[in-house]
């Protein structure tokens, strides 16, 4: 059996820990889920939300550097993949213990990030627009006007984040780097293969039927390749950099 991991979460643009929850019931027990909430949602709505990405990661590794427990990793969809790699180049730049993996799902390499696009998302029609691109908003949202300005709101917030990222060489994370991609997902092959970029050991990157959601809409293989990942992280085992058909 493998050994006892804490897997911390973070959500994507627009949306709060509770993403993960449903994960809770569908991977191994001995893998931990602990979604990590952003500040201005779920339990932290009474906070002001952070609209820095610097400032945010630099924030979170601090409450996560207090809680983390001896073996962990992080995965991140979309927002949350780039705020999992920020957060993971603080804990190294700290001489703290890294992660035994980073996760990232459906998000550009730091290299191919364009910051200018989420800038160039403004007022309610386009953020709306955004939204029914992604295709991860139920429809129910979109007819309820309560509902859809808070997630309006949230994405706002989430796309100045986004916009503020920028690009700096880096030293290398010395831990295994897993990629995961959708083939129908706007993202290109090669914005997620620059993800081997940022480390210098493991290095993978699968594929799954879906568009930018298709951990949702391919959930069963998803979660079994998540959790094959992380086994290999934790046993150590010596990964060519591939990609899964």
């Amino acid at each position: 059996m493998a050994i006892a991991l804490t897997l911390f979460c973070l959500p994507c643009a627009g949306a709060s820990a509770t993403m993960y929850l449903r994960w809770r019931r569908s991977l191994p027990s001995w893998i931990s889920v602990q979604p990590i909430e952003l500040p201005g949602r779920g339990s932290r709505l009474h906070e002001l939300p952070q609209k820095n990405y610097a400032e945010l990661t630099a924030r979170l590794c601090d409450e996560l550097v207090a809680m983390r427990p001896e073996r962990y990793a992080f995965f991140g969809h979309s927002m949350g993949a780039l705020l999992a790699y920020g957060i993971t180049q603080h804990i190294s730049t700290r001489y703290l213990p890294l992660p035994a993996a980073l996760l990232i799902s459906g998000c550009a390499a730091p290299n191919r990030q364009d910051s200018e696009r989420y800038n160039n998302i403004k007022g309610r029609a386009a953020l709306i627009a955004d939204l029914r691109k992604q295709g991860g908003t139920p429809e129910a949202v979109f007819d309820n006007p309560e509902l859809l300005t808070m997630t309006l709101d949230l994405l706002s917030v989430d796309y100045r984040v986004c916009g503020s990222f920028q690009h700096a060489q880096l030293p290398f994370l010395p831990i295994p780097i897993h990629v995961f991609g959708g083939r129908a997902d706007t993202i290109k092959v090669s914005e997620l293969d620059d993800w081997r970029l940022t480390g210098n050991r493991a290095f993978t990157l699968d594929w799954f039927e879906g568009g930018h959601f298709f951990l949702r809409q391919s959930e069963e293989a998803f979660l079994s390749m998540l959790t094959r990942r992380l086994t290999e992280s934790l046993n150590g085992v010596a990964c060519e950099a591939c990609a899964t058909a």
